[in-house]
């Protein structure tokens, strides 16, 4: 199976594994950015705690109702062997352990904010790509709903990026008054401080590459480029994700009948299928 992206835009099979790709595509969208910004401003990554409550998602909680989940992971490939201790060279010495328990952490979120270090730190634009724990239970969308109205009335530039096909409608800007070719499978939504009751809109569909987006700075600044389609690339080789994912099974969550007539075509074009 091929190692590149056999998609030419987003992937959807890569939405089971948000977490290491969303993690993947902040550093990765930091690190573009960052050389393309004038003098005085920085790309920072900053982290949250994502707050959960009953109605999310099964699977990985703690008692205290929170999800957690590692900042990286090493997972097993089905069928891989495993090497012997012997087979290693690792001694087995007996040892005496002591077997504690320990304090998970809830899930961390991460965001990328343009910084000007000179003037208190102060946040310029805010780029956020949105991640299940956003979207799915009624505490995170009220979260992510404070957060966006806080940088709103702090006049911070706000990049949306959704690349998550489930869960609920986020973007600041109303599902209905959202053009219907900008609405689906995935949203792409800037506001300019400057210009708060309007917003910019891309178009992002599953048969084409995913656009470069125009990111606003401060007001005498020119905007910025951010190249989504390398983003998705790297984070997809970096990953070895063309030996864990069937390509047999339809992604989940499953792709609307017309996406998924096109995404089977396709990747028998491609040889994958």
């Amino acid at each position: 199976m091929t190692k590149e992206n056999p998609f030419p835009g987003m992937n959807p099979y890569l939405e089971a594994y948000w977490g290491d790709v969303h993690t993947s595509l902040t550093t990765y969208a930091r690190d573009q950015l960052q050389s393309q910004l004038p003098g005085g401003l920085r790309a920072r990554i900053e982290e949250y705690v994502a707050v959960e409550s009953d109605d999310d998602w099964d699977g990985g909680r703690n008692d205290r109702g929170a999800r957690f989940a590692p900042d990286v992971a090493i997972t097993e490939r089905p069928n891989a062997p495993t090497p012997s201790a012997q087979s290693l060279g690792v001694m087995s010495p007996a040892t005496t352990r002591v077997i504690v328990p320990t304090l998970l952490e809830p899930n961390t979120l991460r965001t990328i904010q343009i910084v000007d270090p000179y003037s208190g730190h102060r946040v310029i634009t805010s780029i956020e790509f949105l991640s299940p724990a956003n979207k799915r239970s009624s505490a995170g969308r009220s979260q992510y709903f404070a957060k966006q109205q806080r940088l709103m009335d702090g006049k911070v530039n706000m990049v949306e990026i959704d690349l998550i096909r489930g869960g609920a409608w986020m973007m600041v800007v109303p599902r209905e008054r959202t053009p219907r070719h900008c609405r689906e499978p995935y949203r792409i939504c800037v506001i300019r401080a400057s210009q708060v009751v309007q917003a910019e809109m891309y178009p992002a569909p599953l048969q084409t590459p995913l656009p470069v987006v125009q990111i606003p700075l401060r007001p005498h600044d020119q905007d910025v480029f951010l190249e989504l389609q390398p983003l998705i690339n790297t984070s997809y080789v970096n990953g070895h994700y063309s030996e864990e994912i069937d390509y047999r099974a339809a992604p989940t969550p499953p792709l609307s009948d017309n996406d998924a007539e096109w995404a089977q075509a396709w990747l028998r074009k491609e040889g994958v299928l």
